[in-house]
């Protein structure tokens, strides 16, 4: 069985710019777990544990969904939580592509998804990339500094972009205690005509 998910990941340069926010802000947010920049990701599908034989039916929809979709470039927004300010669940960097073809590659994901009788997620796509997790409420100084980083305006350490986007991959996961462990199985370039 392999932990599975479709994803964009993020290059160098966009891990490099993720690295220096986490950087300034992981010191006055301890409590959050940080996220290694280096398994950043923009997840478009996570798909649970699967066999062989599903894992090749998910592979098959994630390379007919890139074939569908051109390459395209997104850039990097503002801080956000999912949760509350006082106990948020997670903290992440939004996303911005403002042609559209980020939510139509994960339409056209989704609707190959369907297909292949997988399960799909029913709530809004809400691209994001996430930076921590929190477990525990979060003190009064904590929940200030919290507040001040989400009404930044573009704060120092994302000013870059755009990202381009030319591939699609169908990743796997491994926990650990650690953290996970991503590995590419299958990467698909984007190359609708």
């Amino acid at each position: 069985m392999t932990r599975t998910f479709i994803a964009l990941e993020m290059d160098a340069n966009i891990q490099r710019h993720l690295n220096g926010f986490i950087q300034q802000v992981a010191p006055v947010l301890p409590t959050l777990r940080w996220v290694d920049p280096q398994g950043i990701h923009l997840t478009l599908a996570f798909l649970g544990e699967l066999d062989d034989e599903r894992l090749a039916s998910a592979s098959a929809a994630a390379q007919k969904a890139s074939q569908l979709c051109t390459p395209f470039s997104y850039s990097l927004t503002q801080p956000g939580i999912f949760g509350s300010p006082r106990q948020p669940r997670v903290l992440w960097m939004g996303i911005e592509e403002v042609s559209g073809s980020l939510k139509r590659l994960h339409r056209l994901l989704q609707q190959e998804l369907e297909q292949s009788d997988f399960e799909t997620e029913t709530r809004p796509f809400s691209p994001h990339l996430t930076l921590a997790r929190g477990k525990a409420p979060l003190n009064a100084t904590e929940q200030a500094t919290l507040q001040k980083i989400l009404a930044q305006k573009n704060p120092n350490a994302i000013l870059a972009g755009p990202y381009p986007v030319k591939h699609i991959h169908v990743m796997k996961s491994e926990l650990s205690r650690s953290g996970a462990t991503y590995t590419c199985l299958q990467k698909y370039p984007l190359q609708y005509k």
